[in-house]
């Protein structure tokens, strides 16, 4: 297997005679594509699939050049429908390295598994690409840290997908927020709510033929395969996931903390445990988390096995402040006065979003890859660049050592990091496989 570092030689070389590479230089003939954003899609389960929506209601000014999966059925299926939605073929790869080879590439998105999102966008900037990756843009805080210094550093364009940052509609209510809409706010709660079932007890098992099971791996130290861990219960396990918090908490915890205008708060304490099942399930199935700051507040309340709604949602953010509130959610929002009567309201949908919809293709999606194109093209400011992502992530990767911990986690509000707790700040970095380590 080839290392990071090796890799790197590579690029410094140069290597713009791969097959990948070569294969897609057909797409510079087309009429209009030197106009446009050359994409390659890699990690292509589930979310992958709102890219390529994304993408397609971008194609004016964006082109899927390559596609890119450890495993092979799922790559031939992505393939197939990228053809099948936008009329062309793109080129296929298992190594995500050759993609990031290739001179026909200007970007990369990447859906693959948590531990893989920030080493490998750290690579792709470094590789001279920009990059959308999906939330949480990093699996800890030293992983973040080197993340915002890379974007820096290479000068690429890095947006994270917490979507929500380009939804129209909440663009419009944080700012009446910020302009006084209910006064100072001062509290924000979000929520979660889903109905998962068992993962169960799994086994060793031989892995299946059409995956590359060490390249699927990659940064994270090697372990064998279960039946149990794909294709979406990777999430669950510590070893490569990062739990309900960073998978889904960070849209509405983000939101909460930008109505608010907040960043690393003083202090984050969390509670709850694994109640719903018995099973290999690492994390928590319920979890409540505060975060305090000197003078504002924000909480998120995290059930994955039970669905009962809040507020007739599955999942939301309640804004709250000296003269009144906000509910809002990727839908709409509601304004209420401070005697809680309700005086303005505005839906996108008649029909709510679910939180069992684990691909979400929305307009929300839309907009933000359409914020990385321009920001690409004429130079508009990103929604959420990963410098900024990086602190909503920290914050629910804190949250996580909390609870790991069973204490409340001191920080330091001006870089969110730990203080006073060597056994909980240890949890902020990882071991790697050698030669895989994340680095500038």
């Amino acid at each position: 297997m080839i290392s990071r570092r090796e890799f790197t030689g590579t690029l410094a070389a140069g290597a713009a005679t791969l097959a990948v590479a070569s294969s897609a230089k057909s797409y510079a003939q087309i009429a209009g594509a030197n106009d446009r954003v050359n994409f390659a899609v890699i990690g292509l389960n589930g979310r992958a699939y709102a890219h390529l929506s994304a993408l397609k209601a971008n194609q004016a000014t964006s082109r899927i050049t390559h596609v890119c999966d450890v495993e092979s059925n799922i790559l031939d299926k992505f393939a197939g429908a990228t053809q099948k939605e936008l009329g062309y073929a793109p080129a296929t790869a298992k190594d995500f390295r050759k993609v990031l080879a290739s001179k026909d590439v200007d970007a990369i998105t990447i859906a693959t598994p948590d531990h893989w999102h920030a080493p490998m966008a750290i690579l792709g900037l470094e590789a001279g690409k920009h990059v959308y990756v999906e939330k949480p843009c990093s699996y800890n805080p030293h992983e973040g840290e080197l993340l915002v210094a890379a974007q820096k550093k290479y000068g690429k364009h890095a947006q994270m997908g917490n979507q929500q940052r380009s939804s129209p509609h909440t663009i419009k209510i944080v700012g009446d927020i910020h302009n006084g809409l209910i006064g100072k706010a001062y509290m924000a709660s979000a929520w979660y709510a889903n109905n998962r079932k068992s993962i169960g007890v799994g086994k060793e098992v031989p892995v299946p033929s059409t995956l590359d099971w060490d390249l699927w791996q990659g940064p994270a130290p090697r372990k064998p395969y279960h039946d149990n861990y794909q294709p979406y219960n990777w999430h669950w396990f510590k070893h490569w996931g990062t739990g309900e918090t960073l998978n889904n908490g960070t849209h509405e915890v983000d939101v909460c903390r930008w109505a608010l205008g907040a960043e690393f708060p003083n202090s984050v304490e969390a509670s709850g445990g694994r109640y719903a099942y018995s099973d290999d399930w690492q994390f928590y199935d319920t979890l409540e988390v505060n975060w305090k700051y000197d003078d504002k507040l924000i909480t998120w309340e995290g059930r994955c096995c039970n669905p009962m709604k809040r507020y007739d949602r599955d999942r939301g953010s309640l804004i709250m402040g000296t003269n009144g509130s906000v509910l809002v959610d990727r839908d709409g929002y509601e304004v209420y006065n401070g005697s809680g009567k309700k005086t303005d309201e505005f839906k996108v949908n008649t029909q709510k979003t679910s939180s069992s919809d684990l691909t979400g293709k929305d307009s929300m999606t839309d907009a933000h890859f359409g914020n990385l194109i321009a920001a690409i093209q004429k130079g508009e400011a990103l929604h959420s660049p990963v410098s900024a992502g990086y602190v909503a992530v920290t914050m629910l990767q804190l949250a996580n050592y909390a609870w790991e911990t069973n204490r409340v986690l001191k920080l330091d509000p001006a870089n969110g990091h730990i203080v006073n707790d060597p056994a909980a700040l240890a949890l902020t970095r990882r071991e790697y496989e050698k030669g895989w380590e994340p680095k500038l």
